[in-house]
Formats: C-alpha cells, sequence, structure tokens
C-alpha cells in the first residue's frame, strides 16, 4: 500500500494548516510514554524505571503503559494489538490528550500535545486527528447526513459545505440513500460506516480506531475490514487501529505493535512478526494465525533465469532459454527493466527480425506483498513461474508454483507442531 499523501490543495471544509508539507517529521512521535493511575503516579514511574514489577503498585496504582516508544509514519496504518489489560486502549487515548500522560512524551507532526494549551489541543483534535470508537457514539436525534456533517458544525462551516461533503464521505462507504435516516434505523454495520463516515469528513490527517470493529458480527466485522482497506487505498490516512484480535492486525496493518502488559513486546510488519517473533509470549500469541494468508511471496522469491531483455533478437533468446534449459522467459525493457512480456522457444525458434512481435503480453504478475495463497491462484493457469513486479511495473523477481506448495507445506508443518493455544488474558499480568 502505498503511503504519503498527494492533495496539497485545502479543500474548502479543512483548515488549511491540516494539509501543511510534514516530510520532516513522524506523523505521530511516540517516546518513552507511561501512564499511572491512582496513588502517586511519578513516584511509581520512577520505580518503574529503576525496575521494579508494575504489580507491585496494585491496588493503590496501575501501571497501564509503561515505556512505549514508537513512531507512525505519515499514510500508515499502524496497528496496536493486545487482549485486555494489555494498555492498548489507554495508549490510543494519550495519542490525542483524552488521557494526560504521566512521563514521557507524544508528538503529533512535531508538536508535543502535553505542552498544548486548551484551545490548540481543541483545534487539534477537531482539525487534525479523528476517532472512531467502539460503540459508535453517534447522536440518536440527528439523521445519518447531520451525525456525518457535525464535525463540520462544530468547526463552523457553512451548512451547505458540510452537507455537500458529507455526501461524498457516505457514497464513499456505501451509504449513498440513508441520508435522512436516524441511527435507530441502522444496523449495526451501517452504524459503524456512520462513525467512519463521520471521522473522514473533517479531512483529519490522523485517525485513531479503538476496537472500531469488534462489536460487530464476524460476517459485517469482515465487511468493515475490507471497506478500511479500500478507502485507505484511496485516502491515504495515518491511521492507529487498536485490536485484541491477531488476523485482524495482521490484515490491516502495514505495522503491528504487539502490547503485554502495559509494554509493547514488539513492533514489525506481519511477515517479520510471524517469520521472526521478538520473543516466547509473541511466538505463542501467533501460533494459529494462519501463515499462507500472510506470508508473502516477496519471501520466497528468485532471480529470473533466464532473462531477454527488449533489444535481444529471437536468436539471442533462444539461445539463453536453451543455456538455461527452459521453455520460455520473461522479456523486460533495457533500459527501466519493466516488465514487457515473455517469449517462448517454439515461438521465436527460427525466427528472424525484431523481438517484439513475438511477445506474448502477461497478464498474471503479482506484486511482492502478494500473500502466499493468492500467488497460488494466480499461478494455477501459469506456464512461467509467477513474475513478481513492483508498483512501477519493474521485475523484482520470479517465483514458480512448486516453491509456493513447498512454503504453503512448511507452514502447514509448523502449525500442526505448535500447540496452538493463545495466551490467556490471565497471562499478560505475567
Amino acid at each position: 500500500m502505498p503511503h504519503g499523501r498527494t492533495d496539497t490543495k485545502p479543500s474548502p471544509w479543512c483548515a488549511p494548516e491540516a494539509h501543511q508539507s510534514k516530510d520532516h517529521v513522524h506523523a505521530i512521535e511516540v517516546e518513552n510514554v507511561y501512564k499511572v493511575f491512582g496513588k502517586d503516579p511519578k513516584d511509581v514511574v520512577k520505580k518503574l524505571k529503576q525496575g521494579a514489577d508494575r504489580d507491585a503498585f496494585t491496588p493503590q496504582s496501575t501501571a497501564a503503559v509503561i515505556d512505549a516508544s514508537f513512531t507512525v509514519n505519515e499514510g500508515e496504518t499502524f496497528v496496536v494489538m493486545g487482549l485486555s489489560g494489555s494498555g492498548k486502549s489507554t495508549l490510543i487515548r494519550m495519542l490525542n490528550g483524552l488521557l494526560p500522560i504521566t512521563s514521557g512524551s507524544v508528538r503529533v507532526w512535531g508538536d508535543d500535545i502535553a505542552t498544548m494549551r486548551p484551545k490548540p489541543l481543541r483545534q487539534l483534535r477537531q482539525q487534525r486527528i479523528s476517532m472512531v470508537f467502539q460503540h459508535f457514539a453517534l447522536l440518536p436525534h440527528r439523521t445519518v447526513l447531520e451525525n456525518t456533517a457535525y464535525p463540520l458544525e462544530i468547526q463552523g462551516v457553512p451548512e451547505a459545505g458540510r452537507k455537500e461533503r458529507a455526501a461524498e464521505l457516505l457514497a464513499l462507504t456505501g451509504l449513498a440513500g440513508w441520508e435522512d435516516s436516524y441511527p435507530g434505523e441502522l444496523s449495526g454495520g451501517m452504524k459503524q460506516r456512520v462513525g467512519i463516515a463521520r471521522a473522514l469528513t473533517s479531512d483529519a490527517d490522523i485517525m485513531l480506531m479503538d476496537e472500531a470493529f469488534s462489536a460487530l458480527d464476524p460476517l459485517i466485522r469482515r465487511d468493515m475490514q475490507r471497506q478500511l482497506v479500500e478507502i485507505q487505498a484511496r485516502l491515504k490516512k495515518t491511521i492507529v487501529f487498536i485490536t485484541h484480535d491477531l488476523n485482524e492486525a495482521m490484515y490491516l496493518g502495514d505495522r503491528i505493535a504487539v502490547m503485554r502488559a502495559g509494554r509493547v513486546d514488539q513492533i514489525g510488519t506481519a511477515e517479520e512478526i510471524l517469520t521472526n517473533p521478538a520473543n516466547d509470549y509473541v511466538a505463542k500469541f501467533i501460533s494459529d494465525v494462519d501463515r499462507s494468508r500472510v506470508i508473502t511471496v516477496g519471501a520466497i522469491m528468485q532471480e529470473p533465469e533466464p532473462l531477454v531483455v527488449s533489444t535481444d533478437g529471437p536468436r539471442v533468446a533462444l539461445r539463453k532459454l536453451e543455456l538455461a534449459q527452459r521453455s520460455g522467459a520473461y522479456v523486460i525493457d533495457r533500459d527501466t527493466r519493466k516488465l514487457i512480456g515473455s517469449v517462448r522457444a517454439a515461438d521465436i525458434s527460427g525466427k528472424e527480425g525484431p523481438l517484439a512481435a513475438l511477445i506474448r503480453p502477461d497478464n498474471s504478475a503479482v506484486t511482492p506483498d502478494t500473500p502466499l495463497m493468492g500467488a497460488f491462484a494466480a499461478s494455477v493457469d501459469a506456464e512461467l513461474p509467477l513474475a513478481i513486479v513492483d508498483d512501477e511495473g519493474v521485475l523484482q523477481g520470479v517465483v514458480s508454483q512448486v516453491s509456493i506448495l513447498s512454503a504453503l507445506a512448511e507452514f502447514a508443518d509448523l502449525e500442526m507442531d505448535a500447540d496452538g493455544v493463545q495466551p490467556s488474558e490471565e497471562e499478560v499480568a505475567q
């Protein structure tokens, strides 16, 4: 998924400062953050830094977040995953100042929110950061359109402009035609779509989503996950998504932070966490993940051999195939290395003239982030190993159906060897 905003012109419904270039900083920077509830929070932090166990302070105090540090890139979907009591919901509420930080710093576009005065902090929440809650938080006496337009009403946007923008976002989230309905007339999934549309209406740079889909039925939840991915591909928001569901984290996240007992155990891509868990807890947590739908072809791709370039003639191309003992090969542009298509020995044998007329187009190429199962489906009818290209169409490598099947078999063996037991919530405190 490509990152970074491409629109730099302020929209009529958004404050201009929300679109200033921030290439030199991260969207969010969290540095050594602690959050302690209860008695003597500063003293608890001091003792935690000295190595004290967090359970030593209960029940007088609760250390909800301990020494959390990470950055979130512009346009990234950053997922914070953990079981109940891990501190993830407390953490997200510190990112927009809903909860004050006990120690450490949270910077949004370089500005430390802990030092903000009340008015700038309110402006930050209204214009720069939106939030989607687990339980929808819709206003029951307002229509779907009015709920969606509410953030713009707070900003003082004229009625015509805010209704136009709200209608656009409702259409984007699949709710065109429901503008005049009330929340009580909607299903759970539709209410959550209104919540997402409302969060998008203000055109805030950052969206915070706290267990946004966890109250939905499984089928509706999967549909909402797919829709969020589609929306993110178009709008390139910076999203921090909180979940306790591992498969949801793997599906949505560009990167994932795994939390336990207030601490961040590991940060990485889904593939990095699956292939190299940081500790036994993370390894046990991921033991029941379907790796075939997360591990990508980029992890097993190989160099294309042989490789024909556009300036080769039929005789040179045929010679390459004979030396490699192959019946076909991919053809790339000599200068850009972009994939042009493929040639077959049977097609070029005995031919003269330009190679271009003998090249077959290739429609089966996949990208390096294609999951193994998706690549296997694409390879079923392919005569050659699947070509792997980047977003510009440049050939990166190839992967054979045999290699895909071998990797799938390896992951199946790993899952059979694992005990398949996810850590219980009681283990979080250990």
